[in-house]
């Protein structure tokens, strides 16, 4: 289990929102020619890196229209992989993100961060007008003599 995957010179981590520049071949069956070669980019947030060396993996989800999730696993080793660009960084608590899969919309895209609570200055507190004290009343249970 890998928290980060370095691709060239970008270093990323599970949670990050990044965008993979991949290159793909359309090919013709009827002709039986080649085809072109195409780029397309995918932004999704990491899922999850696992593996090491040159099996390293890393895995990409996106919603799509309608509200459907995409997910895509790309091996870090992979020669269709042109560019990977850090989008927005992210600092989840967990190492693999499967709890996004269960969301729907705007919160599938939003990772839980750590809360840094910053201390806030205490206000100086102002010296009350002292009251007088008086003679302690005494009640009228305590006045009966018996």
């Amino acid at each position: 289990m890998a928290l980060y995957a370095k691709f060239n010179q970008t270093s990323f981590r599970v949670g990050d929102t990044i965008k993979v520049t991949h290159q793909f071949t359309e090919a013709d069956p009827a002709k039986g020619e080649a085809g072109k070669t195409q780029s397309q980019a995918f932004e999704g947030i990491v899922m999850g890196i696992k593996g090491r060396g040159m099996g390293k993996t890393f895995t990409v989800r996106k919603i799509a229209a309608d509200a459907v999730g995409v997910e895509k696993i790309w091996p870090l080793a992979s020669p269709s992989i042109t560019k990977i660009k850090v989008v927005k960084k992210g600092h989840p608590k967990r190492a693999k993100l499967n709890y996004l899969r269960s969301r729907i919309g705007r919160h599938a895209t939003r990772v839980k961060t750590k809360a840094v609570v910053k201390p806030t200055p205490k206000a100086k507190a102002t010296p009350k007008a002292a009251k007088p004290k008086t003679a302690a009343k005494t009640s009228p249970v305590s006045q009966r003599s018996s």
